[in-house]
Parts: structure tokens; C-alpha cells; sequence
């Protein structure tokens, strides 16, 4: 049987070869607006890799659309890098398509050289916290005027493809929208002229490009925004930009300050595919579907079954740009998935860093990144088979050198196993599958459950070791921390240890608050129970909420600091303080532990005294290096790297970086 993702696909007079799309994605990786040499090593990475349709974007259509690490293209002085850019991927196997948009409200005046940003009326942006400029009405010409002129750029340079981006609270999304559009005007009141603004974007784009010139529309299935634009209206304005000439629809979900998850690892895989199911029942043309597609195996899924004519793998092939590959060639089990983690992508736009990937050292860094074989191969000792471990021995056997991977479980993975225990983060699971997947392939000489010590170094006789031992729990120093009934955080979620009804957590951070929603979801229906409740009419929608959200323990979180939840990535936290609202978690902060009684434990809070009852006290503050296999290396003379936990306490992120560059150095 025909595998549907590589059946070829035709838009408008465009044949591509298969049915993977890696979407336009903001890497804040251009220079004033240039292409730079590292955007088109990364897109050109990504063709080689087998994807068959790759957005570049979004691209700038004025001075106000964008900041300068947008890729530009509101400027003549733009093609030459555009034209880099789109040779980088045409030339490499795959069609390229250049997304134009304006930012609007989205736009932080200094980006813009402390500028206003302009949008249909003057709305305070929750996103950027500033109020954008009412454009006048000839102004709202000149910018549709600048979206025609800015396709025709990308065409002259190359592209296969315009796409204009309608949708996530953007220019034209505001406005469609009633919450931002409050124009009186014809571009503002009734839907109909709401809907005229982008309607008119694509009418000068498809004059300007030409009939057989392919324009494609990323919009919004659902903004997902309390009284703004739902799935019906967009389906009519879909309708409407495919009568005025737009080749494929590819559906996003969400205004980008819109309170309900979109991206992170908690949003079930294609939990919005929906929308592209009830878009292609409305339009004649390709529809393309996105957000928490992951894998090949959904995409295949999705096809076959109708949802969508192509899968927009954005992150996916961040983490493994030859996942295209090495599905057509049968290795799809050798694929390293993005897990929705958002620490090295999302997170680093919101610091105003380029865009990197927890599960992928290079990605951003490939020609940095090349790993030239040694000339002088050593015999390379890893101890520790977590993140960092397995990182290093993959770079270093890269390299050509013989590595040996100790590892004293019985399985590859360390503290990913950590990460992947609270509910909504099990794709940490999959990493350390991953992971444990390429050491198999590789020349890594592997020994699983055996610890090394003096013995085992005498007979290895290593060249050079690289420690990845990892890190161990913190105990306070708080009275009655023996206690029996106080337990660590890691032994909760590894299912060593089972806790009471009643319990207290002692420490805030991204443990803690990972360890206090998996205690409350204890209890709770499965998703596919909830679902089976619902179908069925055994409960009211209203009463399942209440259901699925109160377990069977009653939890409190103590935290010295005056929030919980600091060391957490801005993309992720916010969705893990909702859920423990949700969850009926009961959060202290600036709380210190006083003293672990036998029945609960005392905690001062503004001076006072109080006594919280508890079956249960986890301890969640925290964790040390583990790294006093330094001293043997030390007195036996052994050139050695500490890394990942075991040199200092970071994230997974951190140590599959820090691995990746120990590995690659030696």
C-alpha cells in the first residue's frame, strides 16, 4: 500500500513531492532584515532532509511589520538575500515558500525603532502591553498595496510560493476581529467588512503575481478568543479568499495571547486537526493542518483518514530535519521527535535569542556543528547514560573515537524519566527512547546496569572519560525531615514511594509544581473515559469539567519565594499555574518550613506560625552534583570532562547541549 504522506500533491500549477510542509517559523536568526549564511544553512538542512513544501518567514512588507530579525522583504535591497534563500531550498529537493504578514499590535514599538505599531483601531495589545495606532484610511491602502508588493519580491527571488499569514492575532486576524476592529469605516462594523481587509490583501497579491503564481493563506481554524472570530465565520472568510483566488488554506489555531494551550507537550497530538476536517468540507482547495503533529505515523493517520491534504511539520523537523527521510527509506524508527518542551524555541523568542532545540544540538549551529572525523581516535569512557551522556557518547563516536557508555540501570535515560512522569509531559519519555534508539545505531559499545569503579577503569584503561554521573535529590535540614512519612520528590515520581491523602510539598519550583499536579490528577478519568462519558450522556458537560479536575488528594505547595514555578520556561509556566488552579492545588507562597511534625508540618508565613495537616511531606528543593568520581580520575591521572548535572544543575536542554559539546571536542 502507498505510503499517502509521499503521494505527490499539485497546488495551483505547483507539483511537490510529497505531503509534508515545514510551516514559517520566526528563528530571529536575520540581520536587519538580511538573509543571513545561518538561516540558509538551517532551511537548507531541512530540504536536504526530505520535507517537500518549506515556508521561510514571516517575511516583513514594511518598516512597521517587523523588527530586524524578521527576514525581510519590504525592499528591493532584500531579493539577493531572498533569492539565497529559496535557492538553498529548491536546489536541495524541496519547494520553497515565502510567508509575508504584518505584525500589527503584535509589533513592540522597539522593534520597530521605538515607532507605534499600527493596527485597525487603537486596542491596548495583551501581547505587547502597548496600544497600537488606528491606521487612517489611505494608510490601510498603502499597507495593502505593500502585502502585493512584497509577494512579487519573494517571486522575482525565487520562491515557488507566496503564503500570507491571516491569522494569530496579527494584521488582517485584527481586523477580522470584533475585540480589535472597532472601525467605523468600511473596514470595520459588520463581518462582511471586516472580512474585506484581507479579502482585498490577496485580490492585489493574486493581480500582482499573476493567475498560475501559487498563494496560500495560514489562518486561524478557531482564534480561540472569548467573543472573537469561531470556527463558522472563519470557514466564510476561507470561502471568501479562495474566491478571490488562494490555491491552499493552512489552518492554525489560536491568537498568540489567547489562555488556552496550543504548542505545549499537555496539548493532545493533533488536538485541533478538527478544524482542517470541517475547513476541507467548506473549500475546494488543499487544506493543510498543524500544531501538535509530531510524527510521521500522525501525519500518515490524519491523511488516510481525509482530516487534511498536508501535514505542517514546524518544530518536528527542528529536532530532526531528516525525518522525511528516513520515513521514505524505512527508518522511521531512527526519527528524534520534538517533545513540545518549547525550551529551545519558543522560550529563547521570548528572551530575544535565536531559536534552538532541546532534542537537536545543532539545529541553528549547522555549520558550527560539523563534526570533522579526528585524525588521532582515543578510547573515550562515558559514565552516565542521561541526556548529557548520551549526548556526548553520540558526538564523540561522531568523531571516530571508541566510546564505551556505562550505565548503571538497567535502562538509557536518567532524569528524563523525571521529566516525563507528571501528567502532560510523558514526550520526555520518548526522548530518552530516542536517544537510547541512536546509541543502538551508532558505534557505541553500551553496558547497561553495571557502575564503574576503580576496577573498571584499570580495565577499560580509557584515554579520556566523560563524567555524566548526574545529580541526586537535597535533603533540608529541617527537624523531623526523618520522619517516615517524608518522602522525596523524585521517589513520588518514579512510583518508588505512594503518598496519603493529605499532602505537602516543601519547595516550588519546576519539581515541585510538576510533582503537585501529578499528585492531583491522582484519581482523576482518563481522556478517553471523559470522552466515553460525554458520548454517551452519562454526565453533563459541566459536571465531566468537575470530574476530570478533582482527584482524590488534597495537595498544598509551599514555596519560600514570592511565586512558584520561577525556573519555568515562559511558554510552559503559565499553562502549569492554570492547571494548578484547575486542580484545586492549594499554593503558599512565601512559606518557609518550619518543622515536619508526625502529622503535618509547620510553616511561618509574615511572621506567624500555622500548622498544615499532612499524611505526606514530599521534598522538592531542589538537587545537588553528583561528581565525587572526579577524585578517582584525579588520583589516577585520567584526563576527564564533568558534564551535564554533574558539573552544575540546569535543564535537559542544558545538558543535551553541554554533552553534544564535550563529546565533539575530545
Amino acid at each position: 500500500m502507498n505510503d499517502p504522506v509521499f503521494e505527490p500533491i499539485t497546488i495551483n500549477k505547483l507539483d511537490i513531492k510529497n505531503r509534508i510542509c515545514m510551516p514559517a517559523m520566526h528563528l530571529n536568526m536575520a540581520e536587519e532584515y538580511l538573509v543571513t549564511d545561518q538561516l540558509v544553512r538551517f532551511y537548507e538542512e531541512r530540504a536536504k532532509g526530505g520535507a517537500g513544501l518549506i515556508a521561510i518567514g514571516f517575511a516583513s512588507i514594511d518598516e512597521l511589520s517587523a523588527g530586524p530579525t524578521n527576514i525581510g522583504a519590504h525592499s528591493d535591497d532584500h531579493i539577493p538575500g531572498l533569492t539565497r534563500l529559496a535557492s538553498a531550498i529548491n536546489d536541495n529537493g524541496a519547494r520553497s515558500v515565502i510567508q509575508i504578514n504584518h505584525g500589527g499590535k503584535n509589533t513592540h514599538s522597539m522593534m520597530i525603532g521605538g515607532k507605534s505599531a499600527v493596527a485597525p483601531s487603537a486596542v491596548p495589545s495583551r501581547m505587547t502591553r502597548e496600544t497600537p495606532r488606528a491606521l487612517e484610511s489611505d494608510e490601510v491602502l498603502q499597507v495593502i498595496d505593500s502585502f502585493a508588493q512584497a509577494a512579487l519580491r519573494g517571486k522575482k527571488a525565487g520562491f515557488d510560493a507566496v503564503e500570507v499569514l491571516a491569522g494569530t492575532g496579527y494584521l488582517i486576524s485584527s481586523f477580522l476581529s470584533p475585540l480589535t476592529n472597532q472601525r467605523t469605516d468600511e473596514w470595520g462594523g459588520s463581518f462582511e467588512n471586516r472580512m474585506r481587509f484581507g479579502v482585498e490583501v490577496i485580490k492585489a497579491i493574486r493581480k500582482a503575481v499573476g493567475d498560475d503564481y501559487p498563494v496560500l493563506v495560514r489562518m486561524n481554524g478557531n482564534d480561540l478568543m472569548p467573543e472573537g472570530v469561531g470556527r463558522e465565520e472563519l470557514q466564510v472568510f476561507a470561502q471568501e479568499q479562495v474566491a478571490v483566488g488562494v490555491n491552499a488554506i493552512n489552518i492554525n489555531v489560536g491568537w498568540h495571547d489567547a489562555r488556552i494551550p496550543q504548542i505545549v507537550t499537555s496539548v493532545p497530538r493533533a488536538a485541533f486537526a478538527y478544524l482542517s476536517k470541517e475547513m476541507k468540507e467548506k473549500i475546494d482547495v488543499p487544506v493543510f493542518t498543524g500544531h501538535r503533529v509530531h510524527n510521521i505515523e500522525t501525519a500518515r493517520e490524519l491523511i488516510r483518514d481525509g482530516v487534511c491534504d498536508m501535514v505542517a511539520l514546524g518544530r518536528a523537523l527542528i529536532a530532526d530535519p531528516f525525518m522525511p527521510e528516513k520515513a521514505r527509506t524505512g527508518r522511521e524508527e531512527d526519527v528524534v521527535h520534538c517533545i513540545a518542551c518549547a525550551q529551545g524555541c519558543f522560550d529563547h523568542l521570548f528572551q530575544l535569542q535565536q531559536v534552538r532545540c532541546l532534542c537537536n544540538p545543532r539545529a541553528g549551529r549547522e555549520a558550527e556543528c560539523l563534526i570533522e572525523k579526528t585524525t588521532e581516535p582515543k578510547k573515550v569512557l562515558v559514565i552516565g547514560g542521561g541526556a548529557a551522556g548520551m549526548s556526548a557518547a553520540l558526538a564523540a563516536d561522531e568523531k571516530g573515537h571508541s566510546v564505551t557508555l556505562y550505565e548503571r540501570d538497567s535502562e538509557l535515560g536518567g532524569q528524563l524519566f523525571l521529566a516525563g512522569a507528571p501528567p502532560g509531559r510523558e514526550e520526555f519519555l520518548d526522548l530518552a527512547t530516542d536517544l537510547a534508539q541512536q546509541i543502538r545505531i551508532s558505534g557505541v559499545d553500551l553496558k547497561l546496569g553495571k557502575a564503574v569503579d576503580e576496577a573498571t577503569l584499570d580495565a577499560e584503561k580509557p584515554d579520556f572519560v566523560l563524567l555524566a554521573t548526574g545529580a541526586s535529590p537535597i535533603t533540608l535540614p529541617i527537624p523531623g525531615v526523618d520522619l517516615p512519612h517524608v518522602v522525596q520528590a523524585w521517589d513520588v515520581l518514579t512510583e518508588k514511594v505512594r503518598c496519603g491523602k493529605k499532602v505537602a510539598i516543601v519547595g516550588g519550583g519546576a519539581v515541585g509544581v510538576e510533582v503537585a499536579l501529578y499528585l492531583a490528577e491522582k484519581g482523576t478519568p482518563s481522556g478517553d473515559a471523559v470522552k466515553f462519558l460525554l458520548i454517551n450522556g452519562v454526565e453533563t458537560p459541566e459536571d465531566l469539567l468537575k470530574i476530570a479536575t478533582k482527584g482524590t488528594k488534597e495537595v498544598v505547595l509551599l514555596e519560600m519565594l514570592e511565586k512558584v514555578g520561577k525556573d519555568i520556561g515562559k511558554s510552559t509556566r503559565w499553562v502549569m499555574m492554570q492547571d494548578l488552579s484547575r486542580y484545586g492545588v492549594t499554593v503558599k507562597t512565601q512559606t518557609k518550613a518550619a518543622e515536619i511534625t508526625p502529622t503535618g508540618i509547620k510553616v511561618e508565613f509574615d511572621g506567624q506560625v500555622d500548622v498544615i495537616e499532612a499524611d505526606t511531606v514530599v521534598l522538592a528543593s531542589g538537587s545537588k552534583s553528583e561528581n565525587a568520581f572526579q577524585e578517582v580520575l584525579d588520583k589516577k591521572g585520567i584526563a576527564y570532562k564533568t558534564i551535564g548535572d554533574a558539573k552544575q544543575i540546569a535543564l535537559a536542554y542544558d545538558a543535551i547541549h553541554n554533552g553534544f559539546e564535550a563529546g565533539s571536542q575530545v
